[in-house]
């Protein structure tokens, strides 16, 4: 189940939780066994080794499929996508790895329970049966707050370094698949998700890497569309790295139907649309995405399902 976005909602009968800036997942434990899911449907169980381990150990050996999201912390605590990036593309972790970059599992829904399907629920029901598991770290059911100003809770995740608010009826049921009103995000920073179409020259110190990424993102019709480039938030060791993957996936033309006019004088390079990554960014005006800057890949979510994000 998805969240739209937009305002706290005023008035009762709504809880809110806070946004973290993670990895969606579905855990799948039943007979003993665990598996997770990302959002696009892979099996990420191998990549987070300590979450299985956790989730295995539930008391009773509960069997249940959990919603959640998977984070690393920084030194002060706060969610940290920068962090969670070193561990998001490592299929099989060593020791090493996950001790430098542990990860938590923060559990904030609950579909089945010892094969009770509990979708049709009310919210404040499914939260019930969480806080009845008991899991062990990493894994844990963050709270909610019911009857609290919303706009105070996300002064609080301000606070924090926290990514905002969701904000979730406490009468609604949990619909699969389906992105609903019922849930609502409330980010401090706008965020997105774009598919990577491309790149353009760099000069100087970025000469041997790139200048910017070409950004798309599907429309209302299903429609690759230029959204903008993003040329900052990039380490030096992530540029040639990414530089590598765009050269695997080079392609000869435009994946756009409407190629922006400054590509070709520009000398643009054309890629295969199937890398999606994380950026942040200011405003978007419904053509370009103003300020933006890279967070990283994901590989949680499939290129057709990212879209443009809503004028603001």
């Amino acid at each position: 189940m998805l969240a739209t976005g937009g305002a706290p909602p005023d008035g009762p009968g709504w809880a809110v939780e806070m946004k973290w800036d993670g990895v969606r997942i579905i855990a799948v434990c039943e007979s003993g066994g665990c598996a997770l899911y990302s959002r696009n449907g892979n099996d990420v169980s191998a990549a987070y080794p300590e979450v299985v381990a956790a989730l295995k150990a539930l008391p009773g050996n509960a069997s249940v499929i959990l919603d959640g999201e998977i984070i690393a912390q920084d030194r002060d605590g706060a969610p940290s996508f920068g962090l969670l990036q070193r561990r998001m593309h490592v299929a099989r972790p060593g020791e090493q790895l996950v001790a430098e970059v542990p990860v938590q599992f923060f559990v904030f829904d609950l579909l089945t329970v010892d094969g009770l399907d509990v979708t049709g629920e009310t919210y404040l029901e499914r939260r019930g049966r969480l806080a009845e598991l008991h899991p062990a770290a990493p894994v844990s059911v963050p709270p909610y707050w019911t009857g609290v100003d919303a706009e105070k809770l996300l002064q609080v995740a301000r606070e924090h370094r926290i990514e905002g608010i969701v904000s979730k009826r406490t009468d609604s049921v949990y619909l699969p698949g389906r992105r609903s009103p019922a849930w609502i995000k409330t980010p401090l920073r706008q965020n997105t998700e774009v598919v990577v179409a491309g790149w353009t020259p760099g000069a100087g110190a970025f000469g041997a890497t790139f200048g910017s990424l070409v950004m798309g993102a599907h429309d209302n019709t299903g429609r690759l569309v230029f959204i903008g480039n993003v040329g900052t938030g990039f380490t030096h060791a992530a540029r040639r790295v990414l530089r590598r993957a765009l050269d695997e996936i080079t392609v000869s033309a435009s994946p756009f139907e409407h190629t922006p006019p400054e590509a070709a004088a520009g000398g643009w390079h054309w890629v295969d649309p199937i890398l999606v990554a994380d950026v942040e960014y200011r405003e978007f005006s419904g053509e370009r995405l103003r300020m933006p800057s890279w967070k990283g890949l994901r590989t949680d979510k499939p290129p057709a399902l990212v879209e443009v994000p809503p004028v603001r």
